[in-house]
């Protein structure tokens, strides 16, 4: 019945905009680009929703009045000239009619009536009648509604179009910021590590308190005409304190401060690692004065076209935009460089040369002075008993880096929370250096022939170890298991040792085949076991080393092998010697002859104090661990079957 001109309009545009909508669609699907593909799909939904939302708007009213309508218009005429009808109030907002028949209770709700939109019929029959007629236009909130609905639809379509638009310009973002420098960027260096807090080193932070003083107070150097120096190339194994040093560096010096690996300038696509160098250093250039700490400096600095066919291009032109950054055409005033590497024999000659890297300073591991500043700094913060003495730590850790005293602290603060002790003990650090050197401790083996065996070869190492002038004193001999070995026998040497003379390299070969030498005297040929297999190996380098590279063979002082090839150099593919092959079997007599001269004194001396030996395996496998002082001890008072006391054999 209802059939209005703003429902026809309505009823009209609907297929128009479906069909215009269907098209536009259609012509984006058509794009492959899945952006627009993306966009396509948010508008698809959107407009989807729009749809929805009008229907939900405007068929729920109308179906809501058609539900509340009791009469129709023609009824009402009827009614009217029935007199049936007390009063009528006419809305023209919705084109309603509100009537009140007589009888009907005040309570009950009025009749509505759909009204044309010209009633001039209705009109005239009220006057009539004399029917009670009132006019009253309800406030019709559908469209306030429906502009609120459309507003809050279009807002979250322009929300949802700014994400996609900020997901797609990060995205180019990122490609546009890939050649960008990745350097960690400090204004003050707040690394929390001075000077101070560096022990074992003291060349080394001398050659670099200089450079804080040049960028501190420069004037001193200038005013004789000194130049600041570019780089400052540290070098060193694994664990000596490089990046330590470079944080003091940075900590003392308190100006702006770089920091990145040579791993993050080299990537997969070419040209981006010289992008990066090309970045870092202008903006190092902004903040001059400053410092740039480059680790691992071999990653990128190695020798252009030495790698097997042709090298990687793209770390080739890394490194020659990191020359030409260094000391090029435009220089870099107020730029110091600090590079850490443990491989300087890789490193290319034109980034070694003065004026690239000035300086190299060399941080080896440190001698007993340095071990003991080392453990002095790091027991600061450790709760230690009085009666532990760093020094007779230090003394027992020759060869330990910075780091591994470090981590041997640290071991043993970690058992004497496990053993629920106040402080930390000498019995603590004694198993925490046996850990960091061996490995964990096992299960301690039964008293079997296996157990027995092993007592017979750690005792061979000791007491040839003990007997011989030039070789160094027993600390301790155990059967308790650590790692891979069933039993240890440890040496400590009385001082710093930096050159070794033939004799002690012999004596060092003799003690090692101690173990072997035992085995065959006390249990024969047959009963020998696999236990010497690690001291073998020792024998036969340290004897191979004697005659090809020291000189200590009856070859003469000649040099017949290097001490190690470059596998970057292609080392590996080559097999070329550097001597005839009759050279060759000269050096495998020579290594023969020294082994076979050593295994025999070894056998001589296992033989000679067999009685000694014996003793001391039974007192090992009861105690399991005998001291250094004690097993020297016990072989001063045990008498040879002559009555004479022991002599230490030459």
């Amino acid at each position: 019945m209802k059939d209005s001109s703003w429902i026809r309009a309505w009823m009209g545009k609907k297929p128009a905009k479906s069909s215009a909508h269907k098209q536009g669609t259609r012509e984006c699907v058509s794009t492959n680009h899945k952006q627009k593909a993306a966009t396509v799909n948010f508008w698809r939904l959107a407009a989807s929703v729009l749809l929805i939302q009008g229907v939900v708007l405007g068929t729920p009213a109308q179906a809501q009045q058609t539900e509340k309508k009791s009469l129709k218009y023609g009824e009402l005429l009827e009614k009217i000239d029935q007199d049936e009808v007390t009063r009528v109030q006419l809305d023209p907002g919705t084109r309603t009619a509100k009537v009140r028949l007589m009888g009907q209770k005040k309570t009950d709700p009025p009749l509505e009536v759909d009204l044309l939109d010209q009633n001039p019929e209705l009109i005239e029959k009220l006057r009539e009648k004399k029917v009670e007629l009132d006019v009253e236009a309800t406030t019709d909130n559908s469209a306030a509604l429906g502009l609120v609905a459309n507003l809050f639809l279009l807002l979250l379509l322009l929300a949802g179009l700014m994400i996609i638009l900020r997901r797609s310009s990060s995205s180019s973002g990122q490609a546009l910021n890939f050649g960008k420098s990745r350097a960690r960027f400090q204004m003050e260096a707040k690394t929390g590590v001075m000077f101070n807090d560096v022990a074992g080193i003291e060349e080394a932070k001398e050659e670099l308190q200089e450079v804080v003083t040049f960028l501190k107070q420069p004037e001193r150097f200038t005013a004789v005409g000194a130049k600041i120096p570019k780089g400052v190339l540290l070098v060193g194994p694994p664990g000596t304190g490089k990046t330590l040093l470079a944080k003091a560096i940075a900590g003392e010096a308190g100006v702006p401060f770089f920091s990145i690996s040579g791993s993050e300038f080299v990537e997969m696509f070419v040209g981006v690692g010289a992008s990066r160098v090309r970045d870092l250093f202008k903006k190092a250039k902004e903040n001059a004065p400053c410092l740039i700490f480059i680790d691992e400096i071999d990653a990128v600095g190695r020798q252009r076209g030495a790698g097997i066919g042709g090298g990687n291009d793209e770390r080739e032109q890394t490194l020659n935009q990191l020359l030409t950054e260094m000391d090029g055409f435009e220089g870099n005033t107020g730029i110091i460089i600090i590079a850490a590497t443990n491989r300087p024999d890789v490193l290319d000659a034109a980034l070694l040369r003065p004026g690239r890297f000035d300086r190299q300073v060399i941080v080896d591991a440190p001698d007993l002075k340095g071990r003991l500043g080392i453990l002095e700094v790091h027991a600061r913060n450790k709760k230690i008993d009085p009666d532990v003495s760093l020094e007779a730590i230090a003394r027992r850790t020759p060869g330990f880096t910075g780091a591994d005293l470090a981590n041997l602290l640290n071991e043993a603060a970690i058992l004497t929370a496990r053993r629920r002790k106040e402080a930390v003990t000498m019995l603590e650090i004694n198993d925490a250096i046996d850990r960091v050197v061996a490995g964990m401790e096992g299960t301690p083996l039964v008293d079997s022939k296996s157990k027995r065996l092993i007592a017979y070869h750690e005792v061979g190492h000791a007491v040839i170890g003990t007997l011989l002038p030039n070789h160094d004193p027993v600390q301790k001999v155990t059967l308790i298991p650590r790692g891979q070995a069933r039993g240890l026998t440890w040496f400590t040497p009385n001082e710093e040792q930096g050159l070794l003379s033939r004799s002690q390299i012999r004596d060092r070969i003799t003690a090692a085949l101690g173990g072997r030498a035992a085995e065959e005297e006390v249990f024969g040929d047959a009963e020998v076991t696999t236990g010497a297999g690690g001291d073998l190996q020792t024998v036969t380098s340290l004897a191979r080393q004697m005659v090809t590279r020291f000189g200590m063979s009856d070859l003469g002082p000649l040099s017949l092998e290097e001490q190690g090839n470059e596998v970057f150099l292609g080392g590996w593919m080559s097999t070329r010697s550097e001597y005839s092959e009759k050279i060759s079997a000269k050096i495998d007599s020579q290594v023969e002859q020294i082994v076979k001269e050593c295994h025999d004194k070894a056998r001589q001396i296992i033989r000679e104090n067999r009685v000694v030996i014996d003793y001391l395996v039974e007192l090992l496998i009861e105690k399991e661990t005998i001291d250094g002082d004690q097993l020297v001890q016990i072989m001063n008072e045990n008498k040879q079957l002559d009555g004479e006391k022991l002599v230490v054999s030459g």
